[in-house]
């Protein structure tokens, strides 16, 4: 059973910095493609940033280099690096898994992140 957990959301005061992970379990971690969604009051779920088996990363726009991805498959971890926080930031922060060749997606349970002005 694929297992996905957030951790390290919390309150910060814009400009602060944040470091989300996400471990995994129930799968085998090293093959699967891992990214950071977020979803704001009243918005739709949107894409972060995703890394690939290979190491490969794709950015959102808005990141604009404040946030990095990053994984340990020693540790079946994913992180979120996120620096230079604004209030627009504020959203919960979801971990996903997919597999090459798949349709199936795997999500965590997500982590509030709150940023204050």
């Amino acid at each position: 059973q694929v297992q996905l957990v957030e951790s390290g959301g919390g309150l910060v005061q814009a400009g602060g910095s944040l470091r989300l992970s996400c471990a995994a379990s129930g799968m085998l971690f090293s093959s699967a493609d891992m990214g950071w969604y977020r979803q704001a009051p009243g918005k739709q779920r949107e894409l972060v940033a995703r890394i690939t088996r290979g190491g490969s990363t794709v950015s959102a726009a808005f990141v604009k280099g404040r946030f990095t991805i990053s994984r340990d498959n020693a540790k079946n971890t994913v992180y979120l690096q996120m620096d230079s926080l604004k209030p627009e930031d504020t959203a919960v922060y979801y971990c996903a898994a997919d597999f090459f060749g798949s349709p199936t997606a795997y999500w965590g349970q997500g982590t509030q992140v709150t940023v204050s002005s």
